[in-house]
Parts: structure tokens; C-alpha cells; sequence
């Protein structure tokens, strides 16, 4: 018997999915449980114009990472900070102070948790941080820190 899944279900497939599964698993497990619908044509027309929507809507947000992504690397952010000796600074430029700057100057909302920064910046200079855009989709920000 042929089903069109609701939800993703261990073992057999995921949401959405045509799968081939015995008269008795779908009569007593899945359609009681709303797992899964009958295979018939309204169902699978449903399934697949939501499949083709959600893949357009992953398509068109890849497309906006990417657009993004072209922003942040023409140019880079700045940040002046009090430097002590040695030129260090007075603290660290942290992840959150990059998100913040980033949403300032690109307009582009990034979570703190996607900047990655290979060294701690705590002494004037040039960086490289990588933000994580979208799935496959990472910028490589140019960060300068000056001192005051």
C-alpha cells in the first residue's frame, strides 16, 4: 500500500515521501496516528507542490545569503577601542560586538553564534571572521581594530 508521509518517521522515510510500506502497518500505526495519508492523486499533488514550495523558499534564502555574502566581503567593519600597553587592548572585540556592528553597517541580522574568529582579538590589527550565512554559505568579514 502506498502512503505519503506527514511527518518524518524512523526507518522509513521523511516528510512528504512516497514510500511502499504492508496494509497492516498503515491500517493500525500510521493513519491512526496521522503519520500518513492514503497514497490517492489529491495527496500526492499536495505533497509535491509543497515539496516544489519549499524548495523554492531554500533556493530564493541561498540566494539572499549569497547576495549578502558578496556585501561583507567588499568591505569590512571597524572598531576603536582604548589600547594599553604593548598595543593590547583594554578587553577583547567579541563575537556579539561583531554581530552588532554587522546588523549597524550591512543591515544583515547575524546570530553571534555563527561568527567564528580563528585567534582572540585583543591587540590592534587586522582579522579574518568567518559568518556563516546559510547552509554552504560562508563570508569571510574583514574586521580592523584601531586604538584611541
Amino acid at each position: 500500500m502506498k502512503v505519503v508521509l506527514n511527518q518524518d518517521v524512523k526507518g522509513l522515510g521523511k516528510k512528504l515521501d512516497t514510500v511502499e510500506v504492508s496494509e497492516g502497518y498503515a491500517r493500525n500505526f500510521l493513519l491512526p496516528k496521522k503519520l500518513a495519508n492514503l497514497a490517492d492523486t489529491k495527496s500526492l499533488n499536495e505533497a509535491q507542490t509543497k515539496k516544489e514550495a519549499i524548495k523554492y523558499k531554500k533556493d530564493t534564502e541561498k540566494q539572499d545569503a549569497e547576495t549578502n555574502r558578496k556585501l561583507i566581503e567588499s568591505k569590512y567593519i571597524e572598531f576603536r577601542h582604548k589600547i594599553g600597553e604593548n598595543g593590547r587592548l583594554f578587553g577583547s572585540v567579541t563575537e556579539k560586538e561583531i554581530s552588532e556592528e554587522v546588523e549597524k553597517k550591512f543591515n544583515i541580522k547575524v546570530d553571534k553564534r555563527k561568527i567564528i574568529i580563528d585567534e582572540n582579538i585583543k591587540v590592534a590589527g587586522s582579522y579574518v571572521a568567518q559568518v556563516k550565512l546559510y547552509e554552504g554559505v560562508v563570508a569571510k568579514l574583514k574586521i580592523v581594530v584601531l586604538g584611541v
